[in-house]
């Protein structure tokens, strides 16, 4: 009986800690991309210019405005190959 006991405190004390893993390992994650930057064409200029990057926080995506942008894109027409290297 006392076996048992200890058993299951030892399994409910494992399951506690890998939880705390788990939440740990995710609010990490969450503030890690939170930080990050994305460098693009305008934030390249601004390093060129003037050798610094000041970057104000970016608005949501426009779901909207990207769908109809991959339309766009995938109802282009291709040119086809011409098998020639």
């Amino acid at each position: 009986m006392i076996t048992l006991f200890w058993l299951v405190l030892w399994a409910g004390l494992a399951a506690l800690i890998v939880a705390a893993g788990v939440t740990v390992h995710l609010r990490r994650k969450e503030a890690i991309a939170a930080e990050t930057l994305v460098v693009d064409d305008s934030v390249i200029e601004q390093i060129l210019e003037t050798g610094e990057v000041f970057v104000e926080d970016d608005e949501p995506l426009d779901l909207n405005e990207i769908d109809d942008e991959e339309e766009r894109f995938w109802s282009e027409s291709w040119d086809e190959p011409t098998g020639e290297w």
